[in-house]
């Protein structure tokens, strides 16, 4: 089984689901409800797990109700949780607004009194996956995966600073990622000299290595975006980890992303293995 050290953010989610994505100063009243774990890099644990692999998260979390609560999830899930930074702070916390076409709106609560620095990184992994949310602790285990000769991927949601995209062996941007870095993608490979790809939903995916290249998106009926580039890069991060190459890395992502976007409720409609296969080999993608 691959292993996958994971870092960055875990946050509560507040999914609401409504018709229309609100505006101004109003009440507005949600069609729906769900209470599910979130943020990038604890969506992306969970992914891992559900795909097959071994993960462990490196997140923080104040002594708090809401780090019982989405700790308690992550276990259910098996995400490893021994690297974990508790303090006497608060958790983070998001509202996420879901319109009828998927769509999703975010107000974040980052947390306060939260771990600056991270113990050091021991651990023993076959790739690692960082966001951007936590920098000290996305550096520290770039810096472990540099010991131990792993890929190192980095989850390039703005703001990307400097010395993560320098860490790093893999860059998936997002595309708000992309633009708030480099004006496009030539200009990143150039200038950091490792893999860089940008996610666009429905757009599909760019890429340059040795060469560029584009995957199309998967038409899909879609009922929820929350949380997939996040299962994107877990798959992605795992396949690598497996020793696949990059671009049955992207195939198998683009795959399991697009399967979670079908189902609503945030990461509870990450797919499978299984069902990733499944739904490749239909498509003639998978061997």
């Amino acid at each position: 089984m691959a292993r996958v050290f994971v870092a960055g953010s875990a946050v509560l989610d507040f999914v609401y689901r409504m018709e229309s994505l609100p505006v101004g100063g109003e009440k507005f009243q949600a069609d729906g409800l769900d209470l599910v774990g979130g943020g990038c890099a604890a969506n992306a644990a969970v992914a891992v797990q559900r795909l097959g692999g071994h993960a462990q998260l490196l997140a923080r979390f104040g002594q708090d109700e809401v780090c019982d609560l989405v700790c308690d999830d992550l276990r259910r899930e098996g995400v490893d949780l021994t690297a974990l930074e508790l303090t006497p702070g608060r958790s983070a916390v998001s509202s996420v607004y879901v319109d009828a076409a998927g769509e999703r709106q975010i107000m974040a609560f980052r947390g306060e009194g939260l771990c600056e620095v991270p113990k050091p990184c021991q651990f023993t992994a076959d790739a690692v996956l960082a966001d951007t949310r936590w920098e000290e602790a996305t550096l520290a285990a770039f810096a472990r995966g540099r010991e131990l000769g792993v890929p190192c991927v980095l989850d390039g949601e703005a703001p990307v600073s400097e010395a993560m995209m320098r860490a790093a062996s893999h860059i998936v941007f997002s595309e708000q990622g992309l633009d708030d870095t480099y004006r496009n993608l030539e200009e990143a490979h150039r200038a950091l000299g490792v893999f860089v790809a940008v996610t666009r939903g429905a757009n599909g995916v760019d890429w340059i290595d040795d060469a560029p290249g584009h995957l199309d998106a998967h038409l899909v009926v879609v009922k929820d975006t929350l949380g997939a580039g996040d299962v994107w890069h877990g798959a992605f991060a795992l396949m690598l980890a497996e020793g696949r190459t990059t671009r049955d890395a992207m195939r198998f992502a683009q795959a399991a992303a697009s399967l979670k976007c079908e189902g609503a409720g945030g990461r509870r409609a990450t797919p499978t293995r299984d069902q990733v296969i499944e739904f490749l080999k239909e498509r003639d993608q998978w061997n």
